[in-house]
């Protein structure tokens, strides 16, 4: 037997990926499948519609049950909840339980509570103690009652953007670590009759639009964006209260806290945009450089992955190419 299972534990699937451990206590049915290298420690029980791929570690006093599906890599904390029947009732059983879905490198907090049927994305951050009752996109950081987006991993994060963007000496704008994105300082003029904002197309706002549009009465626990675009050039200003827009260029993740009179945020085509901590009052105002075409939208972010990787490979061959035709 290629992996381990401890005297005072019960495994029944023959299904068990090398290298794995499973400790006392725990019980394994028959036709569960559990990858290699997982780490299954004490009273843990596993059901039988489950799939558990490779280098999962799933801590003790958790349950797994069946239409779970965990992929490699995953870190499940104690005591962490799974359900699959929305309406669970003794003795009735639905013909077909909910599938729930966690993808890889994703790590759910101890005690926290995943609500059947929906996906826990790729490499999301589950706080302990959370109770998700949607999916939850990829790289996102959930905490709270019902869950909320709280923030992004591996995002370098301006949490006070008037404090912490720096602009420099002689400059009119701010580069982001991400790629084609760039501030924009806004020019305020305040006297005793108030404040004056401005700027001008083409010149602080780097291209002339043909389309504008304002999102306004988000519920804070709300997301928006989760796109890029394949031509459109986009700049976002918060024209009252505050929202929170992360930057990703499929390299570099930034985010930035946009409020009234402090910059816009130009964002050129193939940058991953998303926008949440919307204040109660929020509004934001998005000037476009090309009319609506749904077709100019990627909604997928392993997509967006692809495409950037494919605009790297046809950069780098015609960088080898022109070098070579020197």
């Amino acid at each position: 037997m290629s992996y381990y299972v401890h005297p005072l534990g019960v495994c029944e699937s023959t299904n068990v990926g090398a290298g794995t451990k499973i400790w006392a206590f725990a019980h394994v049915l028959p036709q569960a499948t559990v990858g290699k290298d997982c780490n299954i420690c004490d009273h843990t029980f596993i059901e039988n519609d489950v799939l558990i791929e490779d280098r999962v570690t799933i801590k003790c006093g958790v349950q797994i049950w069946d239409g779970i599906r965990i992929e490699s890599d995953v870190f499940i904390g104690p005591n962490v909840t799974f359900t699959n029947d929305l309406a669970p009732r003794s003795k009735k059983y639905p013909e077909k339980f909910l599938t729930t879905i966690v993808r890889k490198g994703a790590s759910i907090g101890a005690n926290a509570t995943i609500l059947p049927g929906i996906e826990i994305g790729e490499n999301a951050m589950i706080g302990a103690g959370s109770v998700v009752t949607r999916s939850v996109p990829r790289n996102a950081i959930v905490v709270g009652n019902p869950a909320k987006i709280t923030g992004y991993v591996d995002s370098f994060r301006h949490e006070s953007a008037n404090s912490k963007v720096k602009f420099q000496p002689g400059s009119q704008d701010f580069t982001s670590i991400v790629k084609g994105v760039s501030l924009h300082p806004i020019k305020t003029v305040s006297d005793m009759r108030g404040d004056l904002c401005v700027q001008e197309f083409e010149k602080e706002i780097p291209f002339k639009p043909l389309r504008y549009f304002m999102v306004f009465n988000v519920p804070s626990l709300e997301v928006r964006g989760e796109h890029a675009h394949r031509e459109c050039h986009q700049y976002l200003m918060c024209v009252k209260g505050s929202c929170s827009v992360l930057v990703d260029d499929g390299v570099n993740k930034e985010e930035f806290k946009l409020t009234p009179g402090n910059f816009g945020l130009y964002m050129k085509p193939m940058v991953w945009g998303i926008q949440y901590k919307y204040s109660q009052d929020a509004i934001l105002m998005v000037f476009a450089s090309h009319h609506y075409s749904s077709e100019d939208y990627i909604r997928e972010y392993g997509i967006f992955l692809e495409s950037v990787s494919a605009e790297k490979r046809t950069r780098d061959d015609d960088t080898a190419l022109s070098k070579h035709s020197l």
